[in-house]
């Protein structure tokens, strides 16, 4: 019987065939919970839930720091803190000042004075490298599908060769065929779609960050004129009640001064009675 192995998400056994490279996954861990792109960092995780759209250390960057901004320098939304993500901070502080990107022509990539490290010797930023990656990978995928048809295909006319007796066929190549221009050019379309689908999703987001900060501004405009309001109001009604106090003076004024005047004239009566009396 042969060996069973235990998937790292439902813990059940499967064969070894059945499991994801990696993370040994099974068929059904891997529907429910697919690789994707974190929307802020674009790192890879593997989604919990179909909701969660960012990844744990980006969800807990959000908590401490609040929504991110765009870096200065490769222009994704992770900067938590200041203008810079932390992957072009870690790269400045390690490598010097940042290059421009032979791919996107954007100045976010770093030398690392290793040829080495280089992809295909060209100075890429992380984006583009991982993009890179991805292209050449589905692309050799590919040439191993296209060379395994090619050469059936081959030992197919081959053998009807043989059996039509045909001595002048001329046989097919199928390392010629993936050496051909026709493949580059694959190679050159994949990447530029992979860019167009990079470039589509940051635009997404800089307008998702443009409807946000606009309805912000918004909710900010009825807030203000709504105080206004409220202060105009408050100011209206304290004049009124000014207005009011200061009528109710004056009146109790003029009725003291009348009250003055009877009592001046009534004493002025009193002591002109007294003179004649005698």
């Amino acid at each position: 019987m042969a060996a069973l192995y235990a998937c790292t998400k439902c813990h059940q056994r499967f064969p070894f065939e059945a499991l994801s490279q990696g993370q040994q996954l099974c068929k059904e861990c891997r529907i429910a919970h697919p690789v994707v792109k974190c929307t802020y960092c674009r790192t890879e995780y593997q989604q919990e839930s179909k909701t969660n759209t960012i990844c744990k250390k980006c969800a807990q960057n959000v908590q401490l720091y609040g929504t991110p901004k765009p870096c200065q320098y490769c222009n994704i939304i992770a900067a938590f803190i200041g203008n810079k993500c932390q992957r072009c901070t870690n790269s400045e502080k390690k490598y010097g000042p940042p290059y421009s990107c032979e791919q996107c022509k954007q100045q976010c990539a770093f030398d690392r004075k290793d040829d080495r490290k280089k992809v295909d010797g060209k100075l890429l930023c992380w984006l583009c490298t991982l993009s890179y990656k991805r292209v050449l990978q589905k692309t050799k995928e590919q040439r191993k599908h296209l060379s395994s048809s090619s050469r059936a295909s081959h030992q197919e006319k081959e053998q009807y060769s043989r059996l039509s007796g045909g001595s002048h066929y001329n046989s097919f190549s199928p390392d010629l065929a993936l050496d051909s221009p026709g493949t580059d050019h694959f190679v050159i379309i994949a990447q530029l779609k992979e860019e167009v689908a990079t470039l589509k999703k940051m635009l997404h987001q800089k307008d998702q960050m443009i409807l946000e900060k606009e309805k912000k501004i918004t909710e900010l405009k009825a807030d203000f004129q709504y105080q206004e309001s409220q202060m105009r109001a408050k100011m209206n009604q304290m004049e009124k009640t000014h207005k009011e106090v200061t009528e109710q003076l004056q009146t109790k004024n003029r009725e003291l001064l009348k009250q003055a005047a009877a009592l001046s004239k009534s004493k002025k009566s009193e002591k002109s009675g007294t003179i004649t009396s005698p």
